[in-house]
């Protein structure tokens, strides 16, 4: 009778540990550095606990003042819900970005592979004038993962 009883709360509960097995086997660490919009820039994304999300995009600047020079917007806020992630950075001369989008598994086949994680959805960019008034454009992008060897090797020695 012990035994059965047994048996019965094994296969009653298997269901509910293989899923929360699965889904902590599945958890992919989306963190690290991704490509941005042009060549030289990227975004930098550190998932923490119960998916706050911190970071910065560095980018060129485009301004008249700033064209050409390299920017760090740091975030003002993110979010990782799921693979659902949203973050916006603090205004720099007049400009601020915001995503909306998902975080998933790329075509690479390592992590040492470009585009192992892929960061997609939509990307408005906002330019504030001295008037206080603001301009936005949005656009679809798809921002893939630098390979993990780039981000962790060493600087080049001179």
């Amino acid at each position: 009778m012990k035994v059965s009883a047994t048996l019965v709360l094994v296969f009653c509960c298997y269901p509910v540990l293989a899923q929360s097995a699965n889904s902590t086997a599945s958890t992919d660490n989306y963190s690290g550095m991704y490509s941005f919009l042009q060549e030289g820039e990227f975004v930098q994304v550190t998932v923490e606990d119960e998916g706050r999300v911190t970071g910065f995009i560095s980018r060129f600047g485009d301004g008249e003042s700033d064209r050409g020079a390299f920017l760090d917007q740091f975030f003002k806020d993110g979010k990782l819900d799921g693979q659902n992630l949203t973050f916006e950075t603090k205004i720099v001369h007049g400009v601020f970005f915001a995503f909306r989008g998902t975080a998933e598994r790329g075509p690479g086949k390592t992590t040492d592979d470009e585009g192992y994680y892929l960061l997609k959805g939509t990307l408005t960019e906002s330019h504030t004038d001295a008037n206080k008034k603001t301009d936005s454009k949005s656009r679809q992008v798809v921002f893939k993962s630098f390979p993990k060897s780039v981000e962790s090797a060493p600087p080049p020695r001179d």
